[in-house]
């Protein structure tokens, strides 16, 4: 069963799970918590998910972004 995001190709739901380990305080599991949240994309992801963008502009963002990607490189590139 492959993830993609929040949402596994079933259509059921990809949450963080944490355990608490012997003695670990509040804090410990607090910051264990977000880093896995972290890793997983989870926020990003249902910021994304968070309005309907149209596919026209959703291309026309990805391609914003790579364009600016391409400057930033070729900027650091003559840099050296």
């Amino acid at each position: 069963m492959a993830k993609t995001g929040l949402f596994d190709v079933k259509g059921g739901w990809h949450l963080a799970n944490i355990t608490a380990q012997s003695g670990e305080s509040f804090e410990g599991m607090l910051k264990r918590f977000n880093k896995k949240v972290q890793q997983d994309g989870i926020i990003s992801e249902a910021r994304r998910r968070g309005y309907f963008q149209k596919p026209l502009t959703r291309r026309a963002r990805k391609a914003t972004a790579r364009r600016k990607q391409s400057n930033k490189a070729s900027r650091a590139s003559s840099r050296r």
